[in-house]
């Protein structure tokens, strides 16, 4: 029981995702599946770094 409404509900969202247009941007998904971003990721906080400071090691750049 109650399985119509789901049923109904999937194939709503089906169509609407085979039907409706997308501008998708490659460049940006190939970069985010690569790894590759603009943002560095490595930034710490200043003051998450000095409460940290005496747990972590420090880097070697």
């Amino acid at each position: 029981m109650g399985r119509g409404r789901a049923k109904a509900k999937q194939t709503k969202v089906a169509r609407d995702l085979k039907y409706r247009t997308h501008e998708t941007d490659f460049g940006a998904l190939a970069s985010e599946l690569h790894g590759d971003s603009g943002k560095q990721q490595d930034e710490v906080d200043p003051e998450v770094l000095e409460k940290w400071s005496d747990v972590i090691e420090p880097s070697r750049d």
